[in-house]
């Protein structure tokens, strides 16, 4: 018997301001399916190169409401995702108003939080990159 990973999902509190964030992480909304019934919208992000499913997020909608976001007891641990460049994918999200939790310092590793409070890990591909400034000398902002 063989597995497979299909996705990992995260409840969202406002779907288009968790969409645009997870656009600005790279990846492209794949598909979207709405019950009107069960008054949800699930909508299936993930890298562009991974439009056969692999590696979804599952952003879940509730019409309704979610009195548990963000707190953080809605979610588990993090999301991980490697990046060409740790450097400029912070930096781009810094520009556009995120919280970097914990810089890159080392050139591998960064945290940032979505609108939601989920946990995002960014690491480098491949070998960390020379540490720069601003990040080497940047604190931790919250927690990750």
């Amino acid at each position: 018997m063989g597995i497979k990973y299909l996705h990992t999902m995260v409840r969202v509190k406002d779907l288009d301001k968790s969409i645009e964030f997870y656009k600005l992480l790279g990846l492209v909304e794949r598909r979207r399916t709405e019950s009107e019934k069960g008054r949800f919208t699930l909508v299936f992000m993930c890298p562009p190169d991974m439009a056969d499913g692999h590696a979804d997020v599952e952003l879940t909608y509730n019409w309704d409401g979610d009195e548990g976001l963000p707190s953080d007891s809605r979610h588990f641990g993090h999301l991980a995702y490697t990046v060409p460049n740790v450097y400029e994918i912070c930096q781009a999200l810094m520009d556009a108003g995120v919280t970097i939790n914990r810089p890159p310092r080392d050139g591998h590793m960064a945290f940032v939080r979505s609108p939601d409070n989920v946990s995002i890990e960014l690491l480098q591909q491949g070998d960390a990159l020379p540490p720069q400034e601003p990040w080497a000398s940047m604190e931790n902002t919250g927690h990750w």
